[in-house]
């Protein structure tokens, strides 16, 4: 079961990538569509979310947080009994 967990896990933890990425880029498309009025400010709304998400990106244990609030699937090291090494 350990290791159906730890599959799960790697799936939850790529899936909340996924949407980390989607909901930059969306917000890359509307700043760029109904924001920018030029080619200059298309350039930078284009460019400064991708920083500014790449910058401020999730550290590991909010992700682990929410994954275990969210799913109840916890971060495999977190299974691991104390006596197992």
């Amino acid at each position: 079961m350990s290791e159906n967990q730890n599959e799960q896990y790697a799936a939850y933890v790529k899936k909340a990538w996924i949407i980390y990425t989607l909901v930059v880029i969306a917000v890359m498309v509307v700043l760029v569509l109904f924001v920018a009025q030029d080619n200059e400010e298309r350039l930078f709304y284009t460019l400064a979310p991708a920083v500014g998400a790449y910058a401020f990106r999730p550290l590991n244990k909010p992700f682990h947080n929410l994954i275990r609030k969210f799913t109840g699937v916890s971060h495999p090291s977190e299974n691991k009994p104390e006596n197992e090494e």
